[in-house]
């Protein structure tokens, strides 16, 4: 339903992609300017990791890198292989789409954990609080810069 929404969106294109650049610009700018980074994602225990790992991933938008797909935004090259196999992955059944994303999941998770695991048994989390660096400065630029071509390129 998201997605058949967002169809008629396309008529303010210009508007939405000029809106949000600005949006991303200013968060930029305000993490620029206040440099506190949230407590609460501190604090969650671990019972609960799963629930915030869900929700942060929804909240940097993780899922929407591919309503262009969807949408029928992406035009097929003649030489682009991967954008002819995403086609004909939507053209057939939804069960083979999920069924593609569980397997890209799940493929996710086993490299995460084995890397958090490995971490974490041959390094110690020792060295994890010891070399750990902050780069909410580097992101807060990033989204500026993003922001700023979002905005130039949607005029």
């Amino acid at each position: 339903m998201p997605f058949a929404l967002m169809t008629v969106l396309v008529d303010w294109q210009t508007e939405i992609r000029v809106g949000a650049g600005l949006i991303v610009v200013a968060l930029g700018v305000w993490l620029l300017f206040n440099r506190r980074h949230p407590r609460f994602l501190a604090r969650v225990p671990p019972s609960r990791l799963a629930l915030w790992s869900f929700l942060v991933a929804v909240a940097h938008g993780a899922g929407l890198m591919l309503v262009p797909i969807y949408l029928g935004l992406c035009g097929v090259v003649e030489t682009d292989a991967g954008h002819r196999a995403a086609t004909a992955l939507i053209a057939r059944t939804a069960a083979l789409s999920i069924g593609v994303a569980a397997v890209h999941t799940g493929a996710m998770i086993t490299a995460g954990g084995a890397l958090a695991f490995g971490v974490y048994r041959w390094l110690g989390l020792r060295f994890l609080s010891k070399s750990w660096f902050d780069l909410d400065v580097i992101w807060a630029l990033s989204l500026v810069l993003v922001g700023a071509i979002g905005v130039f390129s949607a005029l």
